[in-house]
């Protein structure tokens, strides 16, 4: 799997926890970060490169878009040129938003890129027709989120005032159930809630997006049980090595001890399409 930094963290930790057997190796594009500025074609380019590398040298045989900006920029492109599965982010939360609703007034948060993109419009609109109901969508982009995430800095007077600015237009939709469209997203829960209040369901897609991982590769006969043996997890940075491993220790756990330098084999090397 792969993110922008370490948002993908959180779908790293629901899928070891739900699948123990399988291996995994976690590609963090700090050197790039943040993605959800940067516009969509160059995303593009990133995300195909990382996948690249993750099929030729670590012979992936799924992978899983832990990153929303990336998922809107890229998925499509992904899917077509790789032929093995590649799992997203974006579906899973939108389904879970469309059930943790009761109101049908329900929001949705994300990078400037996410965003703009429309793909969470699109996901919903999909997830409620499937579901036989009607939801009234309201999106929100939250730039700046990613980086306090990425210096470590979740709590504190700046986060909840920014918070509190780049929410209003959820607060103001009476939503009942707001979807983290960014795997950053839930390292802010406690400040999102107490903008939002109580009466809010948050909805985080990490644990559904490893859900759809595990019903997708048991369905092709793919999972690893634990049974074997238990895997083996490698985290990679292509930035700050030292700095990747000391905050994604702190929020994932130890795993991160042993994070390593990205080094893309010389074909997936090549300069991004």
């Amino acid at each position: 799997m792969f993110d922008s930094g370490f948002g993908g963290l959180t779908v790293a930790r629901a899928l070891i926890d739900l699948l123990p057997g399988e291996d995994l190796i976690y590609i963090g594009d700090t050197g790039r970060y943040p993605y959800g500025p940067k516009p969509l074609p160059e995303v593009r380019g990133y995300a195909m490169q990382i996948a690249r590398s993750l099929v030729e040298d670590h012979d992936a045989k799924a992978i899983i878009v832990a990153c929303n900006t990336a998922a809107a920029a890229g998925l499509d492109a992904l899917r077509a040129e790789l032929s093995i599965p590649v799992i997203d982010v974006i579906e899973p939360g939108a389904s879970s938003l469309v059930v943790a609703t009761a109101t049908g007034r329900a929001g949705v948060i994300g990078t400037v890129g996410t965003v703009s993109s429309g793909a969470y419009v699109n996901a919903v609109e999909s997830a409620a027709t499937l579901a036989g109901r009607d939801i009234v969508l309201t999106s929100a982009a939250c730039p700046g989120f990613v980086e306090f995430v990425e210096r470590g800095q979740t709590t504190g007077d700046e986060v909840m005032v920014l918070a509190e600015r780049l929410l209003a237009p959820i607060c103001a939709a009476d939503v009942d159930a707001l979807l983290f469209g960014c795997t950053h997203y839930p390292f802010l829960a406690r400040v999102i809630a107490d903008v939002v209040g109580p009466g809010v369901t948050l909805v985080s897609s990490a644990d559904e997006t490893a859900f759809s991982a595990l019903r997708l590769l048991g369905d092709l006969g793919l999972v690893r049980e634990p049974t074997t043996r238990r895997g083996e997890h490698r985290f990679l940075s292509s930035g700050d090595v030292d700095a990747f491993r000391e905050l994604g220790a702190r929020l994932l756990g130890p795993e991160l001890d042993a994070a390593e330098a990205w080094r893309p084999g010389r074909s997936s090397a090549r300069a991004p399409q």
